[in-house]
Order: structure tokens, then sequence, then C-alpha cells
């Protein structure tokens, strides 16, 4: 047997056949899945696209959105720019093709957020039709079973694992090869501690045989990722309400809502809260430390209570939008996940003077 029969018999007595997104052919339930899937396990996305699906359950529901609350639902998974793009591709399907989801691989591949692999998995998986994909998983697979060497970011190795994908998609069944290489690589062929006793074509992978499957993929060196460090406000008004404001498009938690940030140790956090919201702090309680990892560094965040008192006239920033949240309450809200744990440090500190 070869390759692609191999993998759709382990496929049939192995495989994931009942995830939620594949029950029915729906092109924008697929969409979405893969949006969410992309650097993101299967077991994390789950839950969060069964609370979108309830919410966006079709392409107009999710255009016609508030880009807000659709960050709410997003809230957690991290990369946000997924989300974003997610809402402007679904307001350009709805505007540029009536609100059906397009049916060729190049005016998918144009859609915002959308690249080559992504594309095929959604027009196989809805279409049935012949697409190869080469997500994480199935670079891995594919750089093991043919020892494909050198950088993946590399354009000429690039090139060679997609021939590689081409060449083993089949024309027939391509949905469930599609589902079982992408299974494959993330059950069996894993980037730590693959099962290779289990995997169904590792007699004539080349790694395996020659004994250097930690040899591929090649990895990149690792970098020690710089710390950061920030402090971060919670300024809180008599009614218990907190101010929060709105991240640029671009950086970190981009278009969430997020506290006040200072990230100059020297600022004074009376005399930036004067000037900047013409707020009077009446108290400080430093809160417990907090770490957030980033892909390229790590986030040192030392939250500050600080109870204020509001002027009839509050100046703000020209270039920012701001809001009084109820942490009490259970408001559509897009959050950080850092964000969301503050507020329960908040919480968790007035229980304890109240104790």
């Amino acid at each position: 047997m070869n390759f692609t029969t191999e993998v759709l018999n382990w496929h049939d007595q192995c495989g994931r056949r009942n995830l939620p997104w594949h029950a029915q052919k729906n092109p924008y339930r697929i969409w979405v899945s893969e949006i969410m899937l992309q650097q993101t396990r299967v077991e994390t996305v789950i839950p969060f696209y069964q609370d979108f699906m309830r919410r966006f359950p079709d392409i107009s529901t999710l255009a016609i959105a508030n880009l807000d609350e659709v960050m709410s639902y997003w809230s957690g998974l991290g990369y946000y720019s997924r989300a974003r793009n997610l809402h402007q591709a679904a307001r350009r399907i709805r505007n540029e093709y009536n609100g059906i989801f397009p049916q060729t691989l190049d005016e998918v591949v144009n859609l915002p957020g959308i690249g080559r692999s992504t594309a095929g998995a959604i027009l196989a998986f809805s279409r049935n039709e012949r697409h190869p994909i080469l997500d994480g998983n199935v670079k891995r697979v594919l750089s093991r079973y043919h020892a494909v060497g050198g950088p993946q970011e590399k354009q000429v190795t690039k090139k060679r694992l997609w021939e590689l994908a081409d060449r083993h998609t089949p024309e027939e069944r391509v949905a469930d090869y599609t589902q079982a290489i992408m299974d494959l690589g993330a059950l069996i062929c894993r980037a730590r501690n693959p099962l290779c006793g289990e995997c169904p074509v590792s007699s004539r992978c080349l790694a395996y045989t020659q004994d250097q499957i930690e040899s591929y993929p090649a990895r990149k060196q690792k970098k020690l990722r710089p710390i950061k460090s920030c402090r971060m406000l919670v300024l809180r008004r008599s009614d218990g309400f907190i101010l929060l404001c709105k991240r640029p498009l671009k950086g970190i938690w981009g278009g969430l809502w997020s506290l006040p940030q200072l990230d100059h140790s020297d600022l004074d956090v009376n005399q930036y809260c004067k000037e900047m919201f013409n707020f009077e702090v009446i108290s400080t309680n430093p809160l417990a430390l907090l770490r957030h990892g980033f892909s390229h560094y790590e986030l040192e965040i030392m939250p500050i209570l600080c109870e204020i008192t509001v002027s009839k006239t509050v100046s703000t920033h020209p270039d920012q939008d701001y809001l009084w949240y109820d942490p009490l309450e259970s408001v559509a809200t897009g959050l950080p996940t850092a964000v969301k744990r503050i507020i329960e440090m908040m919480k968790k500190f007035d229980a304890s003077l109240s104790a």
C-alpha cells in the first residue's frame, strides 16, 4: 500500500470523525474552525467554537455584528488579528458575494486572514475538492516521512513540501484524507514524544528508519524571550465601575479592551491620572505581580488598584476609546486573558478586606 492509502486506513480506524464543524459540509462553519485552529489545539478550540456558532450562526450574522462583541467571543483564544480578519472577511463576503462563501481557491485566498493551506482545507472539507494542505501538522509528517531538511521558512523547503503534499493528496476521499493527515500529525507524529510505534507509515518513514526523528523538521534556534514590564491601573470609581481603554488594532491585544498601562517606571500614578483623565486618586493598592507570555517576549505586569474620584469634566486622550465597565456584570466585552485575571485579583482583594 502507498502512503495515502495507509493514512486513510488509519483514519478509518483511529482518526477524529466527530468534530463539531464537520457535522455539516458548511463552508462558513469550517472556515471559522480552521481560523480558530491556527496555532491552537483542537481541545482548546471546541468550546470557543461552540459558543461562537451559537452567537454567530452564519455569515450575515457575523457581518452585521459589532467588532467588540466578536472580540468578546474570541477573548482567551489569542492571536486576535484572526478575529478581526474573520469579521472583515464576513463583511466582504456579504458585500461582494451576496453573503455566499466563495467557491474558488483564488477567491478564498483573497479573503483577509486566509492562506493557501487554510483555503484548501475549507474547500476540501466543504466541497470535497482536491486541494493539498500544508499546516504545521502536515509539514511535520511530510518532513519526517521524506526526510526533508532545511529551515521550513526557506522558499526551497516550502516548495518541496508543497510538491509532496500535492503528490499524496488523492483524487477521491479528499475530505477524509485532509482530516487524516492533520490527525496523524496532531495525534501520532507529534512535535514531542511522537508515537512512532502506532504510526501506520513508520516502516517507510525515512526519519524513523534512520533513527533521525528529532532532526526533522529542522528546528529554529531558540532565542531567549526578553522580559518587559509595565504597570496596569485598575481605576475604580465609587460605584465600582473601572475604566477600560481600547487597544490599537496593531500590536498586542489589538482591538480589545484593556486597562490603562504605564510602560515607564518613573511615571507617578497620581500625576498620570490627573494629567491623563483629570482623576483624583484616593488610594492605591498593588495587587499580585502577573506574568503573561507572548510569542516574542514575556510581559511582567504590576496591577495597581486605584480608588478614584471622577471630576465632572473627565479629560480623555483624543485618539483612544474609553469605557466604564462593571466587573460584576457579564457584559459581552472583549478582554485579554491577563486583564480578566487582574479583575479576579481585584475581587479577591476586596473579599480579603471584608473577611
